[in-house]
């Protein structure tokens, strides 16, 4: 089981708040990038990207290689599972509060129905002697 309470978690979700690096990390599930690559379609310097991938690669979300002056960018998908696991928790805590909550509301509007069901038929006027119905 993946340890849920340690920094790494932590800083899987800070890298995950901007939403520049999750497109960034989207474009890495698709293959390998540059960093010339992940900075072109949010038209800034390469300075600036760096900036992103150095988080990146800090919350272990990424792997960078350099070849020359080329920087290879790929997605680790380790981290991911972690955070992914810690929402998991999460998912099943309000599926089934949900859930509940579904189950005392089809309750109530059965209760409500069988109620004015009863209350139909014994609210009808009784006809008195001799009047028409």
């Amino acid at each position: 089981m993946v340890e849920l309470y340690t920094p790494q978690i932590d800083n899987v979700f800070h890298a995950l708040s901007d939403a520049t690096r999750r497109r960034m990390l989207r474009e890495l599930a698709s293959g390998e990038r540059t960093v010339s690559q992940l900075a072109e379609p949010h038209e800034m310097s390469l300075a600036a990207a760096s900036k992103h991938i150095k988080v990146l690669e800090g919350a272990g979300l990424i792997r960078r290689e350099v070849n020359g002056r080329t920087h290879i960018c790929r997605l680790e998908p380790g981290p991911l599972a972690s955070a992914h696991e810690w929402l998991g928790f999460y998912e099943r805590f309000w599926t089934s509060r949900l859930d509940a909550l579904e189950r005392l509301l089809r309750d109530e509007d059965a209760r409500n129905a069988a109620g004015q069901v009863k209350q139909t038929s014994s609210d009808k006027p009784k006809a008195k002697k001799g009047e028409e119905q």
